[in-house]
C-alpha cells in the first residue's frame, strides 16, 4: 500500500495504476503463448514484440504534445478504455473461431498505440498530484504496484488463463482495464497544465526535441535507455522460445515459463521499495553504476546456462537493478523539466529510449533464425554492457546543479508571470 502521507489522490492513481498494469502484463504474455499454436518461427514470435513497441517509434512525439494539452487524467481514461474495447473484439474473434496469428499482430499494434498514450501521462501526472521532494518515493511504490502486477502477477496469470482457456486469457484484462477506469474517475481534479500561448502541434514536438537534446544528462540517460532496450527487447521477445516445450533447450512448461519471469519481477519489487534508501546511502551516482551493472546481467546469461535456477536468480539480481536506475532517473527528470513540457519531454524521451525496442525485437528475431538463440543471447549481453560507458561524468554535483538550474529557470518564470 502507498504511503498515506502521498494523499488520496496519488492512492487512487497507485490502484489504477497496478490493475492496468496487471491486464497489459497479461495479455503480453498471453499473446506469445497463443502465437506458440500458430507458429514456431522465432521471426514471427519476435514480431508480436515488435508490433507492440512499434507504436513508440511512430506516435511517440505527437502523443507527448497531446498530453501536454490535454488533462492528463482523461487521457488515461480514454486510453484504457480503448485497450479494454480492443481486446474484447479479440475475445470474440476467439469464440468465433476466427483466431489468427494476424488478428495478434492487429491488436498488438492497437493496444501499443492506447499504451503510449496511457504510459506518458501516468508519468506526467505524478508531479501534479505530490510534491516534487515525495517524487522517488511516489515513483518507487508506482514502480512497485505497476511491476507487481505486470511481471509478478501478469506472467503466472496469463499462463494459467491460457491453460485453462484462450478466451479467457483474453477477457480477464478486460475486465481489469474496466475496474481501472473506474478507479481513475476517482481521481478528482483537473490535470490540465496552463498555456502561455497558443501554438502548432508541430512547434510545440519540436520544444520538447530541444528541451532534451540541449539537457546532457538527460540526452545521455535516454541514449543509454535506447541501447538497454534494444538488447533487452532482442533477448526478451524470443525468449518463449529457448525456454519453453519439450524441445526448447530449458524445456519448461508455460506454467513455469511465468513462474521464471517472475523472478525479474520480483527483483524488481525488491528494487523499487530499496531505491529510496539505497539512493540516500549511496547517492545517486554510485547507485546509478550500481543498478545499470546489475540490470545488464540478464542478457547475456541464456547463452552461457539453460539452469532455470541460475537464470532465475539473475533475472532477480537484474530486475533490482533495472527497477533502481528507473526510479533515480525518471525522479531526476521530474525535478528537472517544467510541468508544461513534462509530456513532451517523457514521449522525446521514450522515443530515444523505447523507440529501440521494435528494432531490438526484429533484430533478435532475425539473428536467432540465422545464428541461433544462444548466439544472439551472447551478441545482446555484450551490447548491454556498452551501456556502462555512459556514466562516465555523471557525478552526483552535475546532477544537483541541474535541478538547481531548473529551480531558477521555474522562479524566473514565476516572477515574470
Amino acid at each position: 500500500m502507498p504511503n498515506a502521507s502521498l494523499g488520496n489522490a496519488y492512492r487512487r492513481l497507485w490502484t489504477a495504476a497496478g490493475l492496468s498494469s496487471l491486464a497489459d502484463g497479461s495479455l503480453k504474455v498471453a499473446l506469445p503463448l497463443v502465437a506458440v499454436g500458430f507458429t514456431r518461427s522465432p521471426a514471427l514470435i519476435a514480431g508480436l514484440g515488435f508490433a507492440f513497441t512499434l507504436p513508440w517509434l511512430l506516435f511517440a512525439l505527437p502523443v507527448g504534445a497531446l498530453v501536454d494539452r490535454l488533462d492528463r487524467r482523461r487521457a488515461m481514461l480514454g486510453a484504457n478504455i480503448a485497450r479494454a474495447s480492443l481486446v474484447a473484439v479479440l475475445v470474440l474473434w476467439v469464440l468465433l473461431g476466427t483466431g489468427s496469428i494476424w488478428a495478434l499482430y492487429g491488436i498488438a499494434i492497437c493496444v501499443g498505440v492506447a499504451e503510449t498514450i496511457y504510459d506518458t501521462s501516468a508519468q506526467s501526472i505524478v508531479p501534479q498530484i505530490v510534491r516534487r521532494d515525495r517524487l522517488p518515493r511516489a515513483n518507487g511504490r508506482l514502480y512497485a504496484a505497476e511491476l507487481m502486477a505486470s511481471e509478478f502477477a501478469g506472467p503466472p496469470l496469463a499462463g494459467f488463463l491460457v491453460s485453462a482457456g484462450v478466451a479467457l486469457a483474453f477477457a480477464v484484462p478486460v475486465a481489469l482495464w474496466v475496474v481501472a477506469v473506474v478507479g481513475l474517475l476517482l481521481v478528482r481534479g483537473s490535470f490540465r497544465v496552463e498555456r502561455d500561448r497558443r501554438t502548432t502541434l508541430r512547434s510545440e514536438i519540436v520544444e520538447g526535441l530541444r528541451f532534451l537534446w540541449h539537457n546532457r544528462l538527460l540526452r545521455i540517460f535516454a541514449m543509454m535507455g535506447g541501447v538497454f532496450n534494444f538488447a533487452s527487447s532482442a533477448t526478451l521477445t524470443v525468449f518463449v522460445l529457448y525456454a519453453v516445450g519439450p524441445a526448447s533447450a530449458m524445456g519448461l512448461s508455460e506454467a513455469a515459463f511465468g513462474v521464471l519471469l517472475t523472478m525479474f519481477a520480483a527483483g524488481s519489487l525488491c528494487g523499487s521499495f530499496v531505491a529510496e534508501r539505497v539512493e540516500r546511502r549511496l547517492g545517486r551516482a554510485r547507485t546509478l553504476a550500481l543498478s545499470f551493472g546489475c540490470g545488464v546481467l540478464p542478457f547475456g546469461i541464456p547463452a552461457l546456462t539453460a539452469n532455470p535456477i541460475l537464470i532465475g536468480a539473475v533475472f532477480f539480481v537484474g530486475g533490482a537493478g533495472i527497477i533502481v536506475s528507473n526510479v533515480v532517473v525518471v525522479s531526476l527528470r521530474q525535478r528537472i523539466t517544467p510541468d508544461r513540457l513534462l509530456g513532451r519531454l517523457s514521449s522525446a524521451f521514450r522515443l530515444v529510449s523505447w523507440g529501440t525496442r521494435p528494432l531490438g525485437a526484429a533484430a533478435g528475431g532475425l539473428l536467432a533464425q540465422l545464428f541461433g538463440l544462444r548466439a544472439m543471447f551472447a551478441v545482446m549481453g555484450v551490447l548491454a554492457l556498452a551501456v556502462l560507458a555512459g556514466l562516465r561524468g555523471v557525478t552526483d554535483e552535475v546532477m544537483s546543479a541541474a535541478e538547481r538550474d531548473a529551480d531558477r529557470v521555474s522562479e524566473g518564470r514565476t516572477s515574470a508571470g
